[in-house]
């Protein structure tokens, strides 16, 4: 760095931090980009062979299935406004400590929101799943080698995790695993 300009950032920074913090925290918070943060719960069948079944929610205007997600209150933590989503859109009630973080655990999205994610196991038959009628339309299970239409947002999503029609191997930020090696195609 140019020796005047590495100065200049140190006394743009001593002054900085001698000012009150009130003064700091007003000035961080005009020029930091803001987040809107949501909570979202992969919720797995837990009886269901590999690869798996997922929960699903199709919600207004009812195009494509989503999964069980919104938005935190103030000063709620995401896993505690996780486990309130779940429950409001899909009946299913759990302590947040139930919850897995996921991992990746937070998942910021180009548009200015971020996702807290979240994972849980339960078992689809003896689960009992309510929806409203209005927020959602339908719940349901679907096995994960076999998704119904997504929405374009959970497409993505669920790309992080190895899930869906988005995966994308060489992606560094797709999280899809390696396929296991096809025994047809090895000599010897």
């Amino acid at each position: 760095m140019d020796p005047r300009r590495r100065a200049l950032r140190a006394l743009v920074y001593g002054v900085f931090y001698r000012l009150p913090h009130p003064v700091r925290r007003r000035i961080v918070r005009t020029f930091v980009p803001k987040y809107i943060v949501g909570g979202v719960t992969l919720v797995r069948d837990s009886e269901a062979p590999a690869p798996g079944r997922l929960l699903l929610l199709r919600q207004p205007p009812g195009k494509g299935w989503g999964l069980p997600a919104g938005l935190l209150r103030r000063g709620e933590a995401p896993i505690v406004g996780a486990a309130r989503e779940l429950a409001e859109e899909s009946g299913i009630t759990v302590d947040p400590r139930e919850l897995t973080p996921a991992v990746p655990n937070a998942v910021v999205h180009a548009k200015g929101w971020v996702d807290m994610v979240f994972e849980l196991s339960v078992p689809a038959s003896t689960t009992t799943l309510e929806v409203d009628g209005a927020e959602v339309y339908e719940a349901a299970f679907f096995p994960i080698d076999d998704l119904p239409r997504l929405t374009l947002s959970t497409a993505r999503l669920l790309a992080y995790y190895g899930i869906g029609p988005l995966v994308a191997p060489d992606d560094p930020t797709s999280m899809a695993r390696p396929a296991a090696p096809d025994a047809a195609h090895h000599d010897g």
